[in-house]
């Protein structure tokens, strides 16, 4: 199985094309490939499959296994790949690439020098505001600045769906915040049916925040693309940053809009190749995929 490694901010994914559907033993494919230590390492293996409404699908399995529904910075990742790879025509610069959370989305492709895809924008579409359809279990529209209780300790969360839950809070200092304590327990809070990934966030100017992100799934990643935008919609309604801001992650700056017209968020952000390589056929087998 030939593989590609791409990054986005550092928020890394093994990127499989040339299936024609998700592959039976996914799963377990995901957790033994990225493993850092006996597998490739990445935060997720993702799948370019053929899509019926879109230039490509992609699906998306996590590194413990489950699938997420939608990743900005694996959407950049695919439409590089794709592009790249000539599996579109040369002379297109706006893709879709079909999620499974939010659809069919629009991207458009800014090249270097060589031709290659330097950077996305992406179409990233509505958030969803509503308690229910976050989903969490509280009714509110939206769930803003809401109490939420982790082992003695207070927060206060707004949450954002991006195609997937978002659990962001803002506290004094994102970048010494104690994500491996605090992460995996609101992650699981039983707010989240589905799980959340959880955003803390620090406000340094109307066009600037500063995030960390526990990903569901993955744990501490230093970058998530759909976060940054969960990030901007909750500090926009918090009255903190304007509708247009860059979010800092530990991986580098993303731009984020919040555009007032449409209501979509639009997300801008790097794409890179760390490698190419072919998983032998034993490694499969040991994993359950043929």
């Amino acid at each position: 199985m030939k593989f590609t490694k791409l990054q986005g901010l550092g928020n890394d994914f093994i990127v499989v094309g040339g299936e024609e559907r998700l592959p039976e033993h996914a799963a377990e494919l995901a957790v033994r490939l990225c493993d850092r230590n006996f597998g490739i390492g990445a935060d997720g293996l993702v799948f370019v499959l053929p899509s019926d409404i879109a230039d490509y699908t992609m699906r998306i399995i996590n590194a413990d296994g489950s699938e997420a529904e939608q990743c900005g910075n694996a959407i950049r990742c695919v439409a590089k790949y794709v592009y790249d790879n000539a599996l579109v025509d040369r002379n297109r610069t706006e893709l879709t690439i079909e999620t499974k959370g939010a659809g069919a989305q629009p991207v458009q492709l800014t090249l270097g020098d060589d031709g290659r895809v330097v950077q996305v924008r992406v179409d990233m579409g509505e958030p969803v505001l509503e308690g229910r359809l976050v989903p969490t279990t509280i009714d509110g529209n939206p769930v803003k600045d809401y109490p939420i209780e982790a082992e003695g300790r207070q927060f206060r969360f707004t949450a954002v769906s991006m195609g997937n839950p978002h659990c962001v809070i803002f506290v004094d200092d994102a970048a010494e915040f104690d994500l491996h304590t605090w992460g995996p327990k609101l992650e699981t809070h039983p707010y989240f049916p589905r799980r959340a990934n959880v955003e803390f966030v620090t406000v340094r100017s109307r066009s600037h925040a500063e995030m960390r992100v526990w990903e569901r799934g993955a744990g501490p990643t230093l970058a998530c693309g759909t976060g940054a935008c969960a990030t901007l919609v909750a500090a926009v309604l918090a009255g903190q940053t304007e509708r247009t801001a860059t979010v800092s992650l530990k991986g580098g700056d993303l731009l984020i809009e919040w555009n007032e017209r449409n209501n979509r968020i639009y997300m801008t952000g790097p794409a890179e190749i760390v490698f190419t390589g072919e998983v032998p056929g034993n490694v499969l087998a040991k994993a359950g995929a043929r």
